[in-house]
C-alpha cells in the first residue's frame, strides 16, 4: 500500500511508540488520527504535526477503546475528517506488574489482572472489528487489498518477567489473535501483522533512573541500547508498505531474550 494519501488511525497516538508512530506516517503523506484517552496531550501533538507537515495531515480524537461507543464516535470523528481510513496501528497499551501472591500473602486483586487484558487485548479487538467492518466496504487496492492493522504485543509475550502475568498475557493473546485474523480478514483483502517490541526508550522508560536505563540497554545484544521510537515507528510504516507480509509477528528487540527477573 502506498501510504501517501490514505487515512490512517493511531491508538495511543499521543505518546511513545504511538506517537513516533503516528509522526511517521504523516512524514510518509498519510492524513493520520491520533486516538488517545489524553486528548489534551493528543491535540497537542496533532497541532505540531500540523506545524511541521502541513493542514490535514492530523486530527486528535478522544477513545477509549474499551468503550465500543467511544471508538464508534472517533473512527467517525476521524472519517469527517480525512475520509474512511485503510490503516490501523494499535499502539495504545497499559504495562503492570504484580506478582500471584503478595508480600502480605494474599491473592492479587482480579480486577488488576482483568484491567490490563481488557485494555491492551480486548481493547485492541475492539477497534479493529469495527476498523476491519468499515475498510472491508471500501474498493480495493493494487493486489485487492483495502487495508492493513498493526497490533503492538512485545517480547513479555514470550518470556515474561515475574509479575508479569496480566501484562504477558494481555501480549500474547496480541500474537495468536494475529494469524487467525489474518486469515478470517484475507477474503477482504486486509492484512493483520504484529510487532513486538523489546525494551524503548519511551516515556515511562525515562522515568525509571539513569542507572536503571543502561543496566537494562546493557542487556541488549545488539545494539547495546534501548530501542528508539522512531526504529518502531518505520518498522511500522514498512508493514504498511509490504503487501506479502500478513500474519506475522516480528520481534524488535535487538536480540534480547527477558530474564525471569
Amino acid at each position: 500500500m502506498n501510504i501517501n494519501g490514505q487515512a490512517a488511525l493511531v491508538t495511543g497516538g499521543a505518546s511513545g511508540l504511538g506517537e513516533a508512530t503516528a509522526r511517521e506516517l504523516a512524514r510518509l503523506g498519510a492524513k493520520v488520527a491520533i486516538l488517545d484517552v489524553n486528548l489534551a496531550l493528543a491535540q497537542a501533538v496533532a497541532a505540531d504535526m500540523v506545524a511541521q507537515y502541513g493542514d490535514g495531515c492530523a486530527v486528535a480524537c478522544a477513545c477509549d477503546i474499551t468503550n465500543a461507543d467511544s471508538v464508534a464516535a472517533a473512527l467517525a470523528a476521524a472519517e469527517a475528517a480525512h475520509g474512511p481510513a485503510r490503516i490501523l496501528m494499535n499502539v495504545a497499551g497499559v504495562g503492570t506488574a504484580k506478582r500471584v501472591i503478595g508480600k502480605d500473602g494474599n491473592a492479587a486483586p482480579l480486577e488488576d489482572f482483568a484491567r490490563v487484558v481488557n485494555i491492551n487485548l480486548v481493547g485492541a479487538y475492539n477497534i479493529s472489528r469495527l476498523f476491519a467492518a468499515a475498510c472491508a466496504k471500501l474498493p480495493p487496492l493494487e493486489d485487492g487489498e483495502r487495508g492493513v492493522m498493526l497490533f503492538t504485543a512485545s517480547v513479555a509475550a514470550f518470556d515474561g518477567q515475574v509479575g508479569q502475568q496480566a501484562y504477558s498475557a494481555s501480549k500474547a493473546g496480541l500474537v495468536g489473535m494475529t494469524l487467525p485474523m489474518a486469515r478470517d480478514l484475507a477474503q477482504h483483502g486486509i492484512r493483520v501483522c504484529t510487532i513486538a517490541p523489546g525494551l524503548f526508550a519511551t516515556p515511562l522508560m525515562k522515568t525509571l533512573p539513569e542507572p536503571v536505563q543502561a543496566s537494562l540497554a546493557a542487556s541488549i545484544p545488539f545494539p547495546p541500547r534501548l530501542g528508539k521510537p522512531d526504529e518502531f515507528a518505520a518498522l511500522a510504516a514498512h508493514i504498511a508498505t509490504n503487501v506479502h507480509l500478513n500474519g506475522e509477528t516480528i520481534r524488535l528487540d535487538g536480540a534480547l531474550r527477558m530474564a525471569p527477573r
